[in-house]
């Protein structure tokens, strides 16, 4: 029974999804509470991509700070699992703080290590960014960089091809 269960499961969170991006679909109020009902039960259940979606939506779409504090918890819960865009948000959650979460510079590059090294170019491009500034209590290290800049890229981020600095950057 539990396969079954497990089915049901991804077949609702696979429907949730593709209801996210009708058009008809978002414009409702009530829609919209039911897919984040059908997120949240999928998420319950135990399912990784529910988890990190749902939390996600709640983290930066919540109203409040509870509904904020939940969606840490939701996306911790699926960083710990392995879901590497999870990792990446948990990294964010670290490095900023987030309601009960304190900031963590070493619990932030501990996060972004694993989402980069899972493939997540943001995550890659964030620990090059931090090597090369010597930010999040790293050591300036431009060879380190230069990998984390080559991890993402073979990742696919659009801001990770170009590896040199300019010497007056305006911010």
């Amino acid at each position: 029974m539990p396969q079954a269960f497990s089915f049901l499961t991804r077949v609702q969170f696979r429907l949730a999804t593709q209801l996210c991006h009708t058009r008809w679909m978002t414009r409702s109020p009530g829609k919209q509470r039911l897919m984040l009902r059908w997120f949240k039960r999928c998420a319950d259940a135990g399912h990784v991509p529910a988890r990190s979606l749902y939390g996600r939506v709640l983290l930066h779409r919540g109203i409040s700070a509870r509904e904020k504090s939940t969606g840490a918890r939701y996306v911790l819960q699926a960083a710990q699992q392995g879901d590497r865009h999870a990792q990446y948000q948990a990294g964010r959650i670290y490095e900023l703080g987030c309601s009960q979460y304190q900031p963590n510079d070493q619990h932030a590059v501990t996060w972004y290590a694993r989402a980069g090294e899972s493939g997540h170019a943001q995550a890659a491009e964030r620990l090059a960014s931090a090597y090369r500034e010597g930010e999040l209590g790293l050591p300036c290290d431009d060879r380190r960089a230069d990998e984390w800049q080559q991890r993402a890229r073979e990742s696919g981020h659009e801001g990770a091809h170009d590896t040199t600095r300019p010497a007056l950057a305006v911010h």
